[in-house]
């Protein structure tokens, strides 16, 4: 491979002299292999594609899972690799490896390239990671599956897709990964497709996915225009372009970021996503594809920089709203995927939040623990899908704890990492979003900011713990299929209830599923870690990411006094969501607590607004539009294909071939032209 490094200006990208120490060249020869990525999954999909069906279960699903087991090590040689290259925003590691040639046009020429820098390479990481253990628990769950080994030439086509995106070095690498994802997930989220709410359910991923893409066609366009080429190194290092245009590009990345990272108006995708299995779910909700609208923006931090103030504080207010508007609907969900479907959003919201602000470390913080704590708890969701013949209502679930000790445990500390509480890595990372919104700029707009997204994190605490309480604790609200009785809760207190509860067999799953269970527990309880706000050395992140942030990033952060002072409240924040949940859902007898405000239920009416256009006026105006380009627009095309027909049948009676023809048309000229001349002439 053609090892290149764009040079810069020092607010932007400057890279050193390689050294030529043996040490060095080992370390960039490291770099030099991040190719194995995305190419291990791509041979996992070709495999499977060709041979899939005739090895049938559970081997399909093995390779798909060595094969990202083997990208996952890859990605930790390469990280071995970058940090023993010098870091800082002098240092090196910015490396991007020429592949090959894939459009050259003239003066345009965009190549096969990936760019290995710190960004990237956290991205690869929590991306590897996370997608291996999914496999490995989709061979459990997906048992038994007439399509089982499809299933994973689908999530191995996704995780290829998803790494070229974030490993892309150019915005038209990115724009192919950024639209493998979207293909897949209509692939994935409607893979049950012969039910037609699950069909349904993809095509409208599908197309509101295209209205975001939209969005990133134009920045795309309008980049290569104003920086003259769509290489981020090119972009980056070269004469800061006009602030109403870097304004225009990130308004549009923006677009195309709001479709895939579910940002009000585009998030109606996302929960009716939960129509694939529960793997696709924790794939798509937690590591890949709803992180890559966030990751885009970060990566595109300069422009986010030269642009307008009023730019970035819009996003961060989308995002605001997202975040309070998810939470709210989650609160009065009874479908457990809905609940951390709404959360995903809302969690999302936070990161939006946070890139707006100019807080990208703490954005980049919280999708890395969001996507430990949430794969875990959407892999939880799926395990007792799995032990509740497929019932995914919580109010017919109940005392699971007991029977379910190994997904309770692990999915507890998945509640209490998204919760906020200490010492588990979503306060961390959560936190550090506060802080940073709490000391920018502008005092009145962030202060009001900082509350409202606390009121948000609050909510979270609140439908979480009642996600776990009408899951784990009380009365089970379900009969056993052998005796035909309820049985009793681990409290010992009988079923009140008289209404007729469905026949259930709890029972644990497999080690295939409970395996990762373990293991992203393990990850979501330390990965706070990464990033301790104690004193400047422990800002690990931090220092990783500052090459890939160019400077770009708010530091001005408070005294130590009082971001132990804004900790303090965000813990008792979710310890008061906590406890009002557990106050209002905790039932002995097999209750279920209050019904929230249908309005809530029903996502305060947008998706049936949306459903409802689209089915009326929207359709009539697209029935329009199209009879408009039928009669209009391809009349007059046809118009003229038709005139000119007529215009060759009169001429082929002329032109017949015919030389007594022809000379009886040069008489009649020659007459003519007598004529002509004798009437000029008097």
């Amino acid at each position: 491979s053609d090892c290149r490094r764009p040079v810069g200006s020092p607010r932007l990208t400057v890279i050193a002299t390689v050294h030529s120490s043996t040490q060095q060249l080992a370390n960039m020869q490291l770099v030099e292999l991040v190719w194995l990525v995305p190419l291990l999954p791509l041979l996992g999909f070709i495999t499977l594609m060709f041979f899939g069906r005739r090895l049938g279960e559970p081997v399909a699903g093995w390779i798909a899972t060595g094969a990202m087991g083997g990208s996952f090590l890859a990605s930790l040689v390469v990280f071995a690799g970058m940090l023993g290259l010098e870091g800082g925003e002098s240092g090196e590691r910015i490396v991007q490896v020429k592949l090959f040639d894939w459009v050259v046009a003239g003066d345009f020429n965009v190549d096969i390239g990936l760019l290995a820098d710190p960004l990237s390479v956290t991205m690869i990481l929590f991306i590897t990671g996370v997608a291996t253990l999914i496999h490995l628990y989709s061979i459990g769950y997906m048992h038994g599956d007439a399509n089982f080994s499809k299933f994973f030439v689908y999530l191995n086509l996704f995780a290829f897709s998803m790494l070229m995106l974030v490993l892309g070095d150019n915005l038209l690498l990115t724009f192919l990964g950024w639209e493998g994802v979207g293909a897949c997930s209509y692939f994935l989220i409607s893979f049950w497709f012969t039910d037609e709410a699950n069909a349904s359910a993809g095509k409208k991923a599908f197309v509101t996915n295209r209205v975001g893409d939209f969005g990133f066609m134009l920045a795309t366009f309008l980049a290569f225009f104003a920086y003259g080429s769509i290489e981020y190194g090119e972009m980056f290092s070269g004469t800061p372009i006009a602030a109403s245009t870097a304004t225009a590009i990130a308004l549009l990345v923006f677009v195309g970021a709001a479709g895939k990272s579910a940002q009000f108006p585009l998030y109606i995708w996302l929960p009716d996503a939960m129509a694939g299995p529960t793997p696709v779910s924790a794939l798509i909700h937690a590591a890949t594809m709803v992180t890559s609208g966030v990751y885009l923006l970060v990566r595109i931090n300069p422009i986010l920089a030269q642009a307008h103030d009023w730019a970035p504080s819009l996003i961060a207010w989308v995002g605001l709203f997202t975040a309070l508007f998810a939470a709210s609907i989650a609160v009065a969900q009874d479908d457990i995927k809905k609940v951390l479907a709404y959360s995903t959003v809302s969690q999302l919201g936070f990161m939006i939040v946070a890139v707006g602000t100019g807080v990208y470390v703490a954005a980049l913080f919280h999708m890395i623990t969001h996507a430990f704590f949430k794969a875990l708890m959407f892999l939880g969701s799926g395990s007792v899908i799995h032990g509740m013949n497929d019932d995914q209502d919580m109010k017919r679930y109940g005392g699971l704890a007991k029977l379910m000790p190994i997904t309770a445990g692990t999915f507890l500390v998945g509640w209490l990492a998204i919760a906020g509480i200490p010492p588990f890595s979503g306060f961390w990372s959560k936190d550090e979003i506060l802080v940073g919104i709490y000391a920018n700029n502008d005092i009145f707009a962030n202060k009001i900011l900082f509350v409202l997204l606390l009121i948000a994190a609050l909510l979270t605490a609140f439908y979480m713990t009642r996600l776990v309480i009408l899951t784990f604790f009380g009365a089970p609200r379900w009969r056993d299929e052998a005796t035909g009785e309820a049985p009793i809760s681990n409290d010992e207190a009988p079923i009140s209830s008289d209404e007729e509860l469905p026949a259930r067999h709890p029972h644990e799953s497999p080690w295939t599923m409970t395996l990762p269970l373990v293991a992203l527990a393990g990850a979501a309880l330390v990965a706070g870690g990464l990033n301790l706000p104690f004193t400047k050395d422990l800002h690990f992140l931090e220092h990783w990411l500052e090459p890939s942030l160019l400077g770009n990033e708010f530091h001005d952060l408070p005294p130590g006094s009082t971001k132990l002072m804004l900790a303090v409240i965000a813990a008792l924040c979710a310890i008061g969501g906590i406890v009002a949940a557990w106050k209002l859902y905790f039932d002995k007898s097999g209750g279920t607590g209050p019904d929230a405000p249908a309005i809530l239920a029903q996502g305060w009416g947008y998706d049936d607004a949306v459903s409802n256009f689209m089915g009326g006026p929207g359709s009539k105006g697209f029935d329009a539009l199209a009879d408009f380009d039928g009669k209009v627009v391809d009349g007059a095309v046809n118009s003229v294909g038709k005139l000119i027909q007529l215009d060759g049948s009169f001429l082929r009676k002329i032109q017949n071939g015919l030389v007594r023809s022809y000379a009886a048309l040069v008489a009649v000229g020659a007459i003519g032209l007598m004529i002509y001349f004798l009437v000029v002439s008097a």
